[in-house]
């Protein structure tokens, strides 16, 4: 190996170990996690889909203003969701016509 090499191979080892041990000793939550979330508060309501087949379960989280729908798929035996909404969000639009 020639020195030049050698030498760039070692500078780049050293920067990557400054950041996994500045990483390592960074306070808890300070490398960009999001925001604590409340604990859920969940109200679950079922029903039909209208203008379509099927079933759907719409799921509430009161704590965080957050609702879910979901339905389930026989073909593959797992839940699929429907659509999201941001309750609070929604709360503060203006309707429009």
């Amino acid at each position: 190996m020639r020195r030049n090499t050698r030498g760039t191979l070692i500078v780049v080892n050293a920067g990557l170990a400054a950041l996994l041990l500045i990483l390592t000793l960074a306070p808890e939550g300070a490398v960009g996690q999001p925001a604590q979330r409340a604990r859920g508060e969940y109200t679950v309501v079922g029903g039909k889909i209208r203008g379509g087949p099927g079933n759907a379960i719409w799921i509430v989280d009161s704590a965080n203003q957050e609702l879910v729908a979901l339905r389930w798929n026989d073909s593959r035996s797992q839940l699929e969701g429907l659509d999201y909404r941001d309750l609070n969000a929604d709360s503060k639009e203006q309707p429009g016509r």
